[in-house]
């Protein structure tokens, strides 16, 4: 898993709506990365549209927003579309980037181990550097913090 102040690790994927995301085009600006586990459950519509809801205060403060699941961009289109989302959503259905960045975990419910994404948020800087992670975020107030971390970079 990469460490504060470390290269973030670098990925082209693509994303909804077409077109593909490659971490280092976006130098010379922050970048927040959010994984969340999968489209359509409860805190991760509540996550994606609190980014979405923000996007423009985080592009005033010189950041760009991006989530990253395994759904397929297919399945992000609907997302999307069904809540009106503005946060571009970067499909990793190979886990690639998931593990690369640490996120691709074991988790337990109910007695069942299975693997899965840990939601967590990376600030990366203008130089491609990882600024801050929340690891095991709990939605509530979450994209307000990820917000004063951009605007204190």
């Amino acid at each position: 898993m990469p460490e504060i102040s470390d290269l973030a690790p670098e990925f082209t994927l693509p994303r909804d709506g077409g077109g593909e995301v490659t971490l280092s085009d976006l130098r010379g600006r922050a970048v927040v990365l959010f994984f969340y586990p999968r489209d359509d459950t409860p805190g991760c519509t509540k996550e994606s549209i609190g980014f979405s809801e923000r996007l423009a205060a985080f592009s005033e403060a010189g950041a760009e927003v991006f989530g990253i699941s395994r759904d397929s961009v297919a399945k992000h289109d609907k997302f999307v579309a069904k809540h009106g989302l503005t946060t571009p959503l970067l499909s990793d259905e190979g886990s690639t980037v998931c593990e690369d960045y640490g996120v691709w975990v074991e988790k337990n419910m109910y007695g069942k181990k299975y693997k899965g994404i840990e939601r967590t948020t990376f600030l990366i800087d203008a130089e491609g550097r990882i600024n801050r992670i929340w690891h095991k975020v709990k939605v509530p107030g979450h994209v307000d913090e990820v917000l004063e971390a951009v605007k204190a970079l």
